[in-house]
């Protein structure tokens, strides 16, 4: 099973045919999708002008969507790995409850793939990684600051279920939210 960076490597060979190379792209997604599969892959393709189904499409915008990609999944594991020294440290002086630990593929799920937060990858992660580290939750989205929301139907073990912007479509963690928003 090939992991991220050799499947990112087969989308830069020039020695790979197109549909390789989108093959391989969207095989990333299966290590990094931060809006879920879907709707990160709807994101790049309206990002990048690369059709949904195009098996023969620009190798150039297949790059340029793959370093997007990149970009957020660094923010990411930049996260984590913060994530997991804190807790650690926590751990060692007796906390046993951690404050928000991603699970799942989806970093920042959208409730639809259709409705997706604006801009690049990269900044909506930083966004989303800022208001998990603010120790003061906020009352509005940490990615696009709409302040209404809606609840989807279901039971706290779905990954789709909490509070969905109004905004920008995504289940925003409830760590980063008041608790009378968040309720």
């Amino acid at each position: 099973m090939a992991g991220f960076r050799s499947l990112a490597g087969q989308v830069r060979d020039a020695s790979n045919d197109r549909a390789l190379r989108r093959h391989s792209l969207r095989r990333c997604l299966e290590r990094f999708a931060p809006y879920g599969h879907r709707a990160t892959w709807y994101h790049l393709c309206d990002r990048h002008g690369i059709g949904p189904e195009d098996r023969g499409c620009d190798p150039l915008r297949l790059v340029a969507a793959l370093e997007e990609l990149e970009d957020a999944r660094g923010v990411w594991l930049t996260y984590e790995r913060q994530f997991a020294e804190r807790r650690r440290r926590e751990k060692h002086d007796g906390v046993r409850t951690p404050g928000w630990a991603w699970s799942g593929e989806a970093v920042v799920r959208c409730a639809d793939p259709g409705v997706r937060p604006e801009g690049a990858l990269g900044e909506v992660m930083r966004r989303l990684v800022r208001a998990l580290e603010d120790e003061r939750p906020g009352s509005a989205c940490p990615v696009c600051g709409e302040a209404e929301f809606l609840w989807l139907p279901g039971t706290a073990r779905e990954p789709w279920y909490g509070p969905v912007c109004k905004g920008c479509g995504i289940v925003v963690p409830r760590p980063a939210l008041t608790v009378t928003v968040a309720a």
